[in-house]
């Protein structure tokens, strides 16, 4: 609840005739117009022993060197952190400090604020009485950003200090292009009319200005803000809905009128260098936008549904840095192991999982790991997602029968050293991969199937020789995300009795675990969760599993590799996760039940 805090004008008027420390004085006698004496900052934290007045000198002096602010020049030497600078200005000022990380926004009142605005004079409304709005500043001192947002917004205003990173980082959260995309939304529906003309639409393509134009910029945008990893425009009977994945998850953006779904169809579709007369079979492409200082690459699949094209676009940030192995989430002893066998000259190693499991960004980890002058490495993909400088990335292309089998024979005389599949779809293609690893070099690929154990099952089921699985696979990797807890809004979780069941399943060792979970707030955006990280499994074939595959037994080969699996499955790390607070009960049960449902598949 908002308490009527005095006004910035009031309050510096009040500083001024009011030493520190003493007692506010009464309210009938504060006087309420006026210009205030203005404070000066580096005076305010020596009062406040935040700093002392040699460091204010010396911070005075460089100020004159650089023209820099007095409050960024002590943060970025380090004298001071943005929180105490903050929470130093409030108890001065008598102001309210509100830590925007976890304080309730409304939308209407945040919008109050347009945000051209707000990112000028660094501030955010937080809190509308009526009479009284209360703004958050970065700066209580300035006073021209007081005066212009009270003549903007035509109210009282009482102002509370926050960091100004946090303020920073609070604008992207909050200013979505919701509002923006839905108008432009409208706006196309209106140009269209009752009737889509769609020669005109095209021969409009270069106009920047068209409403199609900038719906899809600011979708792109606003999919960028909030860490999207695919946009999803799909038509429905009566509206197009559009949608984004963020940390794995749909999020509806807007609903609108189902006739502009032909118009933004055709325009991706323009931008990929597809068929735009094609409406009755699926396609796929390519294409890039620069978005500010990013460049990103957009992968396009179109899909004709009964109510027009659906369009789902996967984004992928140029130059967002390579991950490297230690940094994926890999438990200790399995990464040890899997860089082991990394170090081999040859044999065939196999990422598992289903799609968006983060195959590719281990895959590439490992090769980052490999990639040194000394060694050849060539990968065949499609498309080749990540640049890597030093490989020989080749990218199949089947319309010119430019296949992952074709490709992979000719990588063959190529004289390479390690040789990277983007994925094992059919038998041929294994079949060469498995040769290639036979006869001396290294192979990674992905497959798909949901756990280490059942991947030789479907090598062996894809129609390859059992004796080249048993001789040429060294290892699987298998492997899921899970959704992390917000560490802004992560509080104790007292766990369901279908989840105290199985932890007591899980648990062989009966520790104590106290479950944590997110309880949402305005860093993620109310669900709980903030990023992903993955949870793996290592199956390693050795002598015995190797004999089992070669004879084709599968009941051996279940119980030696579930013997060797134990206590070591993707739920076992899921469970790890749990106890460290990284994640809740309920991620975790769900990758359980998915490896659950996996065994009694194979049984």
């Amino acid at each position: 609840m908002l308490l009527f805090f005095p006004t910035l004008k009031e309050t510096r008027l009040n500083m001024a005739a009011t030493p520190l420390g003493t007692p506010p004085a009464p309210e009938a006698s504060r006087p309420v117009s006026g210009r205030p004496e203005k404070l000066r900052l580096g005076d305010v934290l020596v009062q406040q022993k935040l700093i002392s007045q040699e460091q204010l000198l010396q911070t005075l002096e460089l100020q004159r060197a650089t023209g820099k602010k007095v409050g960024r020049l002590l943060i970025e030497r380090g004298v001071i952190t943005e929180e105490l600078l903050a929470n130093g200005l409030a108890r001065q000022l008598r102001i309210p400090f509100v830590n925007l990380k976890t304080f309730p926004f409304r939308a209407d009142v945040v919008k109050l604020l347009p945000e051209s605005v707000a990112r000028r004079f660094k501030a955010l409304a937080l809190e509308d009485k009526g009479e009284l709005l209360l703004v958050a500043l970065a700066d209580p001192l300035d006073l021209f950003a007081y005066d212009e947002l009270t003549r903007i917004l035509k109210r009282n205003l009482a102002i509370a200090a926050v960091p100004e990173s946090h303020l920073a980082a609070a604008f992207d959260r909050l200013y979505r292009r919701t509002d923006e995309i839905s108008d432009l939304a409208r706006a196309l529906e209106k140009d269209l009319g009752d009737a889509v003309d769609f020669g005109e639409l095209s021969a409009s393509v270069g106009i920047e200005g068209a409403p199609v134009v900038r719906l899809l910029q600011s979708l792109f945008e606003d999919a960028m803000q909030v860490g999207a990893s695919d946009v999803h425009i799909e038509p429905q009977e009566a509206s197009l809905q559009i949608r984004v994945r963020v940390d794995g998850v749909l999020q509806t953006q807007t609903q609108a009128d189902k006739r502009i779904g032909g118009a933004l169809a055709q325009r991706l579709k323009l931008m990929a260098g597809l068929d735009i007369s094609e409406k009755r079979l699926p396609q796929d492409g390519r294409f890039s936008v620069r978005l500010k200082d990013n460049t990103i690459d957009v992968r396009l699949s179109t899909l004709p549904t009964n109510y027009g094209e659906s369009a789902v676009m996967r984004l992928l940030v140029q130059g967002a840095g390579m991950r490297r192995l230690d940094s994926i989430g890999m438990p200790q002893d399995m990464l040890l192991r899997f860089r082991e066998l990394l170090g081999r000259n040859s044999g065939m190693l196999l990422v598992t999982g289903p799609t968006g499991s983060g195959k590719t960004t281990t895959l590439y980890a490992a090769l980052a790991e490999v990639n040194a002058a000394e060694l050849k490495v060539i990968t065949v993909e499609d498309p080749v997602e990540y640049r890597l400088a030093g490989l020989t990335q080749v990218q199949v292309n089947d319309k010119i029968d430019l296949t992952f089998a074709k490709v992979l024979r000719s990588c063959l005389r190529q004289d390479p050293d390690v040789i990277l599949v983007g994925e094992m779809r059919d038998t041929e293609t294994a079949e060469i991969g498995l040769r290639a690893a036979i006869t001396g070099h290294l192979v990674l690929s992905t497959l798909h199937t949901r756990d280490a154990i059942s991947t030789p099952f479907r090598l062996l089921d894809m129609g390859v020789p059992a004796f080249m699985v048993a001789t040429s696979l060294q290892g699987v990797i298998a492997q899921r995300l899970v959704r992390l807890n917000c560490k802004e809004c992560v509080a104790p979780q007292s766990p369901t009795a279908q989840e105290s069941a199985w932890l007591s399943n899980m648990n062989v060792n009966a520790e104590p675990i106290q479950a944590m979970r997110g309880m949402g707030c305005s860093v993620c955006n109310g669900t709980g969760y903030l990023g992903r990280q993955g949870v793996y499994e290592m199956l390693e074939m050795d002598a015995a599993l190797a004999q089992a595959a070669s004879r084709s037994d599968p009941a051996a080969f279940l119980r030696a590799a579930r013997e060797r699996m134990r206590g070591r499955t993707m739920a076992h790390h899921a469970l790890e996760l749990v106890r460290q607070g990284s994640t809740s009960m309920s991620e975790a049960m769900r990758i359980g039940f998915e490896i659950d449902d996996a065994l009694n598949a194979e049984v």
